[in-house]
């Protein structure tokens, strides 16, 4: 008999089951997706900056789901419309391939406007991106010349967000280059009586909001602030006029209302997660984490006490005990820096390894660790006890991470494989890769018919490019 660590949410149809158990031939590891859990998420970001900017006495801004790197490795199309769902009516993304897979598969203008910010001048697809009703973020010289060049191209005006460097010290315009930039983006604003560009935005990226507690990062936050007002008010006494000004990421959306402006950036807040844990955890912001890694077991076997595991014998058995191989290592995304040693090991020293809860044969849930190098392919489990005592066999299915209060409860979360591994939540989930099959559930109750299929469609492969990410809706 198998057993599982994971609580599934319910699967209700035959189809559903079907699907979820074709995964698990499919590869010994699966990420769930809670489809309304993202959903769930984005509404709050949406009440929440709504209540916050009426205690300000100004507008509510618009929210943005920022659905970057295959949506944190979430899923860039489900996720999208679970964002959208929700309330978002932007979607924010890095790369111009993923602003065009948003709207091939069929997420419109109408629907949601798009931003890409991330770019090689000469390379990038800019007549594509305008083409497509895509809002450009510019930030060099090079950028506006480059997108003026192709609106010009293909006949139409370049929806473009002017990048400023306000203290992160990484995109964007300085106050330095500012005057030649307003000086570009003035003459490429009207040519002839054709207008090339149109300066719909201004934005820039704080880099400590969100260590609220600290002086420190008080004081670089309100001075990025006031160089952000400073330079959006010479960019309009110049006759640059920008409609939407934004600068809040998760962190600041969550305690920065004076700078919500038009529109926030919220980032991990979608996907369930605080910007950095000394902020709290996600409860304490009213969000959940919508991401479950889990795993089936392989080979268990019995070691002696002295006996060592995995490359660099930088962990030995410390008594009589029964391993479990876990088939995911690196190539899947799991942090080789979430290795275990222990003082008896080669390199004298002691790390715990990435948590992982496991299911015993009374019904309750104990976490162990990686023990060992996390290898390529798989990674070594020590049980601390014995298998067979402990009612583990090989196919059970444990849980790396996912919700929880914490791996000290029985529930480890990526905050805790984060810790092991000397990382952020935020590298655990985009750096998981794509031969790992993500199961989507609560579809259904967030998603219409229409998006379902759209979402089905998408995973269909596009000609010329293999689909981000491979996937089932389950429920």
């Amino acid at each position: 008999m198998t057993l599982t660590a994971v609580d599934l949410p319910d699967i209700p149809s035959e189809r559903g089951r079907k699907a979820y158990e074709a995964a698990l031939r499919a590869y010994p590891a699966q990420a769930l997706v809670e489809l309304d859990v993202l959903a769930a998420n984005m509404a709050h970001m949406v009440r929440y900056t709504r209540t916050r900017a009426a205690e300000q006495s100004v507008p509510a801004p618009e929210v943005m789901g920022v659905v970057k790197a295959d949506a944190y490795g979430h899923g860039l199309i489900p996720t999208a419309l679970a964002a959208l769902a929700g309330g978002a009516t932007w979607l924010g993304v890095a790369q111009a391939r993923e602003a065009l897979a948003l709207r091939r598969a069929g997420i419109g203008p109408d629907r949601a406007r798009i931003l890409s910010w991330m770019f090689s001048a000469l390379t990038s697809p800019f007549e594509k991106l305008i083409v497509a009703d895509v809002d450009i973020a510019v930030g060099s010289l090079r950028d506006v010349e480059r997108v003026a060049a192709a609106a010009r191209a293909v006949g139409k005006t370049a929806r473009v967000h002017v990048q400023i460097e306000t203290g992160f010290g990484r995109n964007g315009f300085t106050a330095d280059e500012l005057d030649d930039a307003i000086a570009l983006l003035k003459a490429n604003s009207s040519v002839s009586g054709e207008a090339l560009l149109d300066v719909v935005g201004v934005m820039s990226h704080l880099a400590v909001a969100d260590a609220p507690e600290s002086e420190e990062a008080r004081e670089a936050t309100d001075s990025q602030i006031q160089n952000f007002n400073a330079m959006v008010e010479k960019m309009r006494e110049a006759g640059i006029r920008p409609r939407i000004r934004h600068l809040a990421n998760t962190a600041a959306t969550l305690t920065r209302p004076e700078i919500y402006f038009e529109l926030v950036r919220p980032g991990i807040g979608l996907y369930g997660y605080e910007p950095d844990r000394g902020m709290g955890t996600p409860e304490d912001f009213g969000i959940r984490p919508a991401m479950t890694l889990q795993a089936q077991l392989g080979t268990i076997k019995d070691l002696p006490a002295g006996h060592g595991i995995s490359y660099g014998r930088t962990y030995i058995t410390e008594q009589d005990t029964s391993t479990a191989d876990m088939p995911v290592g690196y190539a899947d995304g799991i942090h080789r820096s979430a290795s275990g040693f222990n003082p008896l090991g080669s390199q004298r020293t002691t790390h715990k390894g990435g948590p992982v809860a496991v299911r015993l044969a009374d019904g309750s849930t104990k976490v162990v660790h990686i023990a060992g190098r996390v290898c390529m392919d798989q990674s070594v489990l020590d049980l601390e006890g014995n298998a067979a005592e402990l009612g583990i066999h090989e196919g059970d299915t444990v849980k790396l991470f996912g919700p929880g209060r914490g791996a000290v409860f029985g529930e480890p979360t990526a905050d805790d494989w984060a810790r092991s591994a000397d990382t952020i939540s935020y590298e655990i989930f985009t750096c998981l890769r794509n031969r790992i099959p993500r199961l989507y559930f609560g579809a259904q109750k967030v998603l219409s018919p229409e998006d379902i299929h759209l979402i089905e469609s998408t995973w269909t492969s596009v000609p010329g490019e293999a689909p981000t990410t491979s996937g089932r809706i389950v429920s």
